[in-house]
Order: C-alpha cells, then sequence, then structure tokens
C-alpha cells in the first residue's frame, strides 16, 4: 500500500498502519484480533480509539516505530497492516487536535 504524504492524508477514512507517512497522526479504529498477533498488538495497547504517531521508519523502509501511550513500538509492514486508524490533523503530541 502505498504511503501517504503528511499533508494529503485522506482525513476520516480508515486505512491500514502501514500507509501513514513519519510524523502523521491518527487514531486506531479497529486492530484484527482474530489472529495470535492481532491479539499481542491489543495486548501492547493498539487498542480502539487510542491515538498513535508515526516517529520513523527504517532505511529499507521496514520496520517503523511508532508511539503510543508514552511508549514508542517497532512493528514490521505485515503486523502494522492488521491495525486500521483514522488519520487526523494533529499538532503536537499523540492525541492533541489542532484547534
Amino acid at each position: 500500500m502505498p504511503a501517504f504524504r503528511k499533508d494529503s492524508l485522506p482525513l476520516g477514512e480508515p486505512v491500514p498502519l502501514t500507509c501513514l507517512a513519519p510524523g502523521a497522526h491518527a487514531v486506531i479504529e479497529t486492530v484484527d484480533g482474530a489472529s495470535r498477533i492481532g491479539r499481542r498488538l491489543l495486548d501492547l495497547g493498539f487498542a480502539p480509539h487510542t491515538p498513535v504517531r508515526v516517529v520513523r521508519r527504517a532505511p529499507l523502509g521496514d520496520p517503523v516505530s511508532y508511539e503510543l501511550r508514552g511508549t514508542r513500538i517497532c512493528l514490521r509492514s505485515s503486523e502494522a497492516a492488521r491495525v486500521l486508524v483514522r488519520p487526523s490533523a494533529t499538532n503536537g503530541r499523540p492525541g492533541k487536535a489542532r484547534e
């Protein structure tokens, strides 16, 4: 899936976490909890309604570092694809909406 530029995110539309570019903010919509990896992601804090920020990508594009609930977690693309997020326009830390 293509990465969206920070200024061209489809606001309000759920997309896989893998589609977000570094610096982008979003709110988790759903997590595929049917698999062991999905359940582990839920255990790690990737729960619905949780703000998340893409921190950085590795030089070859995988894994990607995400920040949520004050913690940074690196995920492979195959893992991050199990998380659907709703991109948001934010300023500062995850969860702080731009006014």
